[in-house]
């Protein structure tokens, strides 16, 4: 029986808080009626349970939840709001970040990255294609130009007249 009731007594206060499993309740619950000791033990804590329970239910009694809460309203109420100018800066107000020391080492990471990725980022690129053919044909009426891309499907044709002799003289 003492066997039983060193583990029956590891078992009692999770059983007076109403935490014990439906097994080891029913295991508690079968033990209690037979062993003395922790029959007595259990009448210990429900007389602590109750010895500290009897203070909160007097003070619970004296005190009334609406008075209390109408003290925290007038605190708030009382409390100096700040300036919508003061609201702006408080928002603004870097330098809580700068106050801790992660950020130096984080800055000047991103600052090296800026400085690494800007020439990426402004490279002029020419707006004509690098790769085309360009060719010139001449006749005794006209002179053909034709412009060719290779990569893509774009050809631009350009015919030149002789100029008349009369406009040549003037």
């Amino acid at each position: 029986m003492k066997d039983s009731c060193s583990s029956i007594s590891q078992l009692l206060e999770r059983y007076f808080d109403r935490q014990a499993t439906d097994e080891e309740r029913s295991l508690v619950e079968r033990h209690l009626p037979v062993c003395q000791t922790c029959h007595e033990r259990l009448g210990v804590f429900e007389g602590l349970g109750k010895a500290i329970k009897a203070p909160v239910d007097e003070a619970l009694k004296e005190e009334t939840f609406p008075w209390v809460w109408e003290k925290i309203e007038r605190g708030i109420r009382l409390e100096k709001k700040p300036s919508w100018q003061e609201s702006v800066r408080s928002w603004i107000d870097l330098s809580p970040l700068f106050r801790k020391k992660i950020w130096i080492p984080a800055m000047a990471a991103a600052i090296v990255l800026a400085l690494v990725a800007s020439p990426l980022l402004f490279k002029k690129t020419p707006s004509y294609p690098a790769s085309s053919v360009v060719e010139y044909v001449e006749s005794k009426t006209n002179n053909f130009m034709v412009y060719q891309l290779e990569k893509s499907e774009i050809t631009v044709i350009w015919i030149f007249e002789e100029p008349d002799e009369e406009e040549s003289v003037s």
